[in-house]
């Protein structure tokens, strides 16, 4: 039974009932504040190893606990999924800027919540994938010190740029990349790379990839993700 500590932060009664009920009856130790202010100094006290954070937060708001954590040592690992209102799109690309891992927008299921809770956590327990290792997601493999990559097992012939997209989306299935996240990574000497851009060699990448393109799924309003294998 997982035993990891989640710190809920929302100002709304309610919704920290329910997120607490559910976590607690799922075996994590949870613990509950209100404010942005009482949310920094919990997470400074004894680092948790998620926190489910609202972004609407009376004083300081969700984003600016999520930029502070960020920039602190003691709290710059913790995982941090936002918890956001429909139409909230600008500050959802804010928070995953910041450093958040992932979002739930409210009204949200207690199952899909757990469920990215998991995922998270399952993510940040894995060992981090260094910039010069090979990578395997399901039937992709993708080797950057011979630029090689292999869909079922079939050589696939992809530019600089893509190749670095794929190896970017790869490193971190199930992750969320915003397009300015995708340009940093994807940038060479051989290319400029510009947000709008992005979406054009999306596209090339789908086209060349076949069946498993679609494992490249597009998160509206916010970036792409490489889909986790079932």
């Amino acid at each position: 039974m997982a035993r990891e500590r989640i710190l809920v932060v929302d100002d709304e009664e309610d919704i920290l009932e329910l997120v607490s009920y559910n976590l607690d009856k799922d075996g994590y130790r949870v613990q509950c504040v209100a404010t942005g202010e009482d949310a920094l100094k919990a997470a400074r006290a004894e680092p948790p190893d998620l926190i489910l954070l609202d972004l609407m937060l009376p004083g300081v708001d969700g984003l600016e606990v999520c930029r502070l954590l960020k920039n602190d040592s003691r709290t710059a690992s913790v995982a941090i999924v936002m918890l956001t209102a429909k139409g909230e799109e600008a500050d959802i690309v804010a928070g995953l800027e910041l450093g958040a891992d992932d979002y739930v927008t409210k009204p949200f299921s207690p199952r899909v919540l757990l469920a990215r809770v998991k995922a998270v956590l399952r993510r940040r327990s894995a060992e981090p994938v260094g910039e010069d290792d090979a990578v395997r997601v399901g039937d992709l493999f993708i080797h950057p010190g011979r630029h090689e990559v292999l869909a079922g097992g079939e050589a696939v012939e992809l530019t600089a740029t893509e190749f670095r997209i794929l190896h970017c989306l790869a490193r971190r299935p199930g992750w969320v990349f915003t397009r300015y996240q995708i340009v940093d990574q994807a940038q060479g000497p051989d290319a400029m790379v510009t947000d709008r851009s992005v979406d054009v060699h999306i596209v090339s990448l789908r086209r060349k990839l076949g069946a498993f393109g679609r494992h490249i799924e597009t998160v509206r309003g916010i970036g792409y993700r490489l889909k986790e294998p079932s």
